[in-house]
């Protein structure tokens, strides 16, 4: 078994991420080099193609997976391909056709067998259809399907090749050990076989398989179908893995994020979902089989052709072109109008500031298969809408995307306050001098559920826990002790809902057909659908400044494109506002009025280690810290930089102003710069000596592009 360093030396880091990816024949006498390509939360997108709106899209697939990967190998790489789960989900031609018939050749498992995969750890939606369609699914790969912390109902591992896989390649032996997050039951429960299984832990299936391996591997990698840190419990965080010895490289997945960590004990990276990205980690090896150098990146496949041999195997060619046609080929009925108004700020979606005639329309429908009396469902993607027209099942789709059945549950109205108190949790806290309402970043969309049945309002000037007030049942104020009945899906009630009624039992009825298919039904029955919207919810308690100049301002700009969409962070009034990256909106500390007024020259400052905050994560990043002995300020290009931001700046402290010497990379650099409170601050100009950036201040807004430094070549 092959010890790697658990922990690379600062000052050696940069020269030995700069070997690991030299290529072979450039390595030191005797190395070996891996390149092992990982993919993840693929969900079904083999041809690269929207088929809720019939269009090419080249925003992932893995037709332009393939052709990347055959670039690598046709330049003489030794490459290794690996799938992490959450593969045969998540299109039309998945979920409506391919896993509806296991029996059936699979496309998106014909795709992997064309393109050569080494191995592939199962993720949950792989057991949406049951144990049975899974494993006839899987059982048509060449390759070791693996998961090592899930048994079926005899005990016997439920992945067709068990826990681990040994790949060798270049006479390296590379074992590949999967594990999915053990939450399965919580979603799946009641579909064949689900209540059967027997799960543990990631770490403790992980564990056992190492044991099996022993010292027979060179390197140990880990596809762990889950993310970094826990989605509900320590069980199922995939950093768990990081305690066990012998493990080498470590893929998460699951939560659809991008995360590269090459500064932990071992390289640990995840993609986002879609197939428009995967991990390449690039592995050194002496002559003796022992890891010099191990790393990971992201690569995006965006701009990759599509291989033109994945669309023809003939399972890829029959489902993707049957998929077309029961899209394209059958008109379900019309819509009289469209059902989503228009955002008023680009890129954040009105159907979650208003109620809408979508959810509505989910909601009625819910209500009236449940026969209930109240409703909970999301909108799952911020755009999904029903435009004015003919209507086929690409537009039922975009507006529900899962393949969900429907719950009838009963709850106290206690407890629905409680549901609806954790949804709209997916909202930031309104502060004053906010422009727009943002969403939490830690909580994404398909959490956020909009309720039919009751009338209620939702104060974002209140903390997550305290914001649902005013909740009206038939015109009465909402008992606590009210019996309702809830319509909600199988997933929602699974995993959040079950838990706030007391279990399963609170459950009395299931339907057999999915909600896509009541939708179906309803429109046929309902031809044309009108437009309707009851409005029985809304947002107070903000002052979004609907009149203030200041505010259209911004609007203005970020529906042009010149500003991101301030999605995860409000734009404030009252903040500065005044740093640009990469179009995106920050804060930092404005010492203009100082500055200025005082005649120093420097029309426009700002504080350096603020500066450090908002360049974190970007190509521009970099670490500053002070040396006491030289009594000197010292920059790290490409630093992480650690400490907490700094609190707002006292604009009444005593300042001076002057040259500054900073040591930036270990050669000094002059700027100009005001020192007050403790703190430095900087001009564009001083920036750019010290980064290589290419800053602009404008009417006091500061203005970057972080990629610049990267194409210059300036940091290191």
């Amino acid at each position: 078994m092959n010890h790697r360093l658990r922990k690379l030396l600062a000052g050696g880091l940069a020269a030995l991420m700069l070997v690991s990816t030299l290529p072979a024949a450039l390595a030191a006498e005797g190395d070996t080099t891996l390149t092992i390509i990982a993919t993840s939360d693929t969900h079904g997108n083999v041809w690269g193609w929207s088929y809720e709106d019939g269009k090419e899209s080249t925003s992932g697939s893995l037709a332009q997976i393939s052709s990347y990967v055959k670039s690598l190998r046709d330049a003489g790489e030794n490459v290794i391909l690996v799938d992490n789960g959450d593969t045969i989900q998540g299109t039309i031609m998945s979920d409506d056709l391919a896993n509806k018939n296991p029996d059936d050749p699979h496309p998106v498992i014909a795709a992997m067998n064309y393109m050569g995969y080494d191995a592939m750890g199962l993720g949950n939606h792989e057991f949406n259809w049951g144990i049975t369609s899974m494993k006839k699914i899987m059982d048509q790969a060449d390759f070791p399907v693996l998961c090592s912390n899930i048994r079926d109902g005899k005990g016997e591992l439920v992945a067709k090749d068990g826990a681990w896989t040994m790949v060798e390649k270049a006479g390296i032996k590379v074992a590949i050990i999967a594990a999915d997050t053990p939450h399965i039951q919580k979603w799946d429960g009641g579909k064949d076989g689900i209540d059967d299984l027997q799960i543990v832990s990631l770490a403790e299936g992980v564990k056992a398989a190492m044991k099996e391996i022993g010292d027979s591997a060179d390197v140990v990698m880990v596809v762990a179908h889950a993310g970094p840190t826990s989605e509900y419990s320590e069980a199922d965080a995939a950093n768990t893995i990081l305690d066990i010895e012998g493990v080498d490289l470590l893929q998460c997945g699951h939560s659809h994020s991008t995360y590269i960590n090459n500064d932990g004990p071992i390289p640990v990276g995840e993609v986002k979902n879609g197939a428009g990205e995967v991990l390449k980690y690039t592995v050194t090896l002496d002559k003796d089989k022992k890891i010099t150098s191990a790393v990971v990146e992201t690569v995006s496949v965006k701009d990759q052709i599509p291989d033109e041999g994945v669309r023809a195997v003939e399972a890829v060619k029959t489902v993707h072109e049957k998929a077309v046609e029961y899209v394209s080929g059958n008109v379900l009925g019309h819509a009289s109008a469209r059902f989503q108004p228009e955002n008023e700020i680009k890129g954040i979606p009105q159907g979650k500031l208003e109620d809408t005639a979508v959810m509505d329309l989910i909601n009625d429908v819910q209500l009236k298969y449940a026969q209930a009396d109240v409703s909970a469902a999301a909108l799952f993607k911020d755009t999904s809408d029903l435009p004015e027209g003919e209507l086929n099942y690409g537009n039922i789709f975009d507006i529900y995307k899962y393949d969900n059945t429907l719950y009838r549950v009963n709850i106290t109205g206690a407890q629905l306050k409680e549901y609806m108190e954790w949804s709209v949790s997916h909202y930031n806290t309104w502060t004053e001098g906010d422009i727009n309402i943002s969403f939490n970043k830690s909580i994404p969309g398909y959490r956020y559920d909009m309720f039919a049945g009751v009338d209620y309002e939702i104060d974002l000037s209140k903390p997550a826990g305290e914001r649902i007030v005013n909740v009206m049942y038939k015109g009465e104020p909402l008992k606590d002790d009210q019996q309702l009945k809830l319509a909600v899906n199988n997933y929602r009630f699974s995993s959040a809902v079950k838990a706030m009624v007391g279990g399963d039992e609170a459950k009395e009825w299931e339907s057999s057909q999915s909600i896509r298919d009541m939708l179906v039904e309803y429109l046929a029955e309902n031809d044309p659908l009108v437009p309707a919207v009851d409005n029985n919810w809304k947002i107070v308690g903000v002052d979004l400044k609907l009149d203030d100049p200041a505010r259209a301002a911004y609007i203005e700009k970020i529906n042009a494109g010149e500003l991101a969409t301030p999605y995860n962070k409000a734009i404030n009034l009252n903040e500065a506002n005044n740093v640009i990256v990469d179009g995106a909106v920050n804060s930092a500390a404005d010492h203009d009025a100082v500055a200025a007024t005082q005649g120093t020259g420097i029309a426009h400052s700002f504080r350096l280690r603020d500066l450090a905050v908002i360049l974190k994560g970007t190509d521009a990043a970099f670490n500053v810290d002070w040396n006491n002995e030289t009594a000197q300020v010292v920059i790290t290009k490409g630093g992480e930089y650690t400490a907490e931001p700094l609190p707002a700046a006292d604009e009444t402290a005593e300042f001076s102003y002057g040259k500054l010497t900073v040591l930036v990379d270990g050669q000094a650099v002059e700027v100009d710069a005001l020192l007050q409170g403790g703190n430095y601050y900087i001009t564009a100009e001083g920036l750019n000596a010290i980064l290589g950036t290419q800053a602009v201040t404008t009417e006091g807004i500061l203005t970057l592009s972080a990629k610049d430094v990267a194409a210059t070549g300036v940091a290191g």
